[in-house]
């Protein structure tokens, strides 16, 4: 069982559009707006910690494991 890391936000942008159905909606400042069609979430263009992937994650409705296979 593999453990969340530390990720990037950009890199996380370009899994969540390619790999799951999201799209860039808007960006103000640091942060960038995805929507896949249902979910709207926000991820900040910056390093992002377990604590924080893990919730928008969870706002995504990836389980962790699914995610971790598309890494």
């Amino acid at each position: 069982m593999n453990r969340l890391t530390p990720i990037h936000g950009l890199e996380l942008i370009k899994i969540l559009c390619n790999k799951f159905g999201f799209s860039v909606i808007r960006q103000k400042g640091s942060h960038v707006t995805l929507y896949n069609g249902e979910i709207h979430v926000t991820v900040p263009a910056k390093e992002i910690q377990v604590g924080l992937l893990r919730v928008i994650l969870d706002d995504c409705v990836i389980a962790r494991d699914e995610f971790l296979e598309n890494l």
